[in-house]
């Protein structure tokens, strides 16, 4: 994929949040492309990479109705020259989503399997009996895995990041999260926000994606999920309002939204230390907004 298609990244302070001589910064990873946004260039560009050398011609993928990864993975594969499926969780609605319907417009074809099909990750028949298996090339949803990981690892070549103390993100698979943990310098503290309740699988998986000399300490924080993925409520909305107001900086329901929470929710309860700088990193993505009604959100 040539970044003859993408806009570079910027940092953008948060100045709502200065107290007690601390700062904090955000890596707008979410303004890089209009489509393949934030993260998923980056949890995809290997796996493409490897995809075109290995001679591939299409390659397959799973995801929900409003999935970030669906139509960033459609998109990556139209600009690639690459057949697309995505195989989607749960029985095809007499409408489909605003992502599916753009996942189609680049060309990727959509497979509906059961819900319970779909947790098992279980391929269809029809994949096989239509395509050459040794054609097909796989990626896990949300792009986790060892490429994944590799490309994640370049986000904080974006800027020189020596002197944050503190890098916050969600995290849903942990892909990106290993990734900003592998290329953190030492004495970072790197905290994941999950976005799923009672995850606690999730170290597990992130230690998975590291090699023993990137086994550094990272701290998870398993109490903003409300509810659960995708889970939500007024207070939420109020408060992704409100951040937008006040800094300018949109965020979805699933992901930015919940960071941004605990981000303030920790400012207020002095988890920092005196002298912190933190770097929050907006991993893009804001397909689920479009799932919600009209003016829940002001942006």
């Amino acid at each position: 994929m040539s970044l003859t298609h993408f806009k570079k990244s910027r940092v953008d302070p948060i100045p709502s949040l200065y107290k007690f001589h601390t700062t904090a910064d955000v890596l707008r990873l979410d303004i890089i492309h209009p489509v393949i946004s934030g993260n998923k260039w980056f949890k995809l560009k290997e796996y493409f990479k490897e995809a075109v050398y290995q001679k591939k011609k299409t390659v397959v993928t799973f995801g929900g109705a409003y999935s970030n990864h669906i139509v960033a993975t459609a998109a990556a594969g139209k600009l690639h020259g690459l057949n697309t499926i995505g195989i989607i969780r749960g029985e095809k609605p007499a409408s489909l989503s605003p992502s599916l319907r753009d996942a189609l417009s680049f060309d990727m074809e959509l497979i509906f399997i059961s819900r319970e099909d779909y947790k098992s990750k279980k391929i269809p028949d029809q994949i096989f009996r239509a395509y050459n298996n040794d054609d097909l090339y796989f990626i896990n949803e949300g792009g986790y895995g060892d490429k994944g990981m590799l490309g994640a690892k370049d986000i904080l070549a974006e800027l020189d990041s020596i002197a944050y103390t503190h890098i916050m993100a969600a995290t849903g698979t942990g892909t990106m999260l290993a990734g900003l943990i592998a290329n953190a310098h030492r004495g970072q503290q790197v905290i994941g926000v999950s976005v799923l309740k009672n995850n606690f699988s999730l170290q597990k998986e992130i230690k998975a994606l590291l090699l023993k000399e990137k086994q550094q300490p990272f701290d998870l924080l398993y109490d903003y999920h409300f509810g659960g993925y995708a889970k939500h409520n007024q207070l939420l909305f109020r408060f992704m309002n409100e951040w937008y107001e006040q800094n300018n900086i949109p965020s979805d329901f699933v992901y930015t939204g919940k960071l941004f929470f605990a981000l303030n929710d920790l400012w207020e309860r002095s988890y920092f230390p005196k002298d912190s700088k933190i770097l929050v990193i907006h991993s893009g993505g804001l397909q689920g907004n479009r799932s919600l009604p009209a003016g829940t959100l002001i942006f």
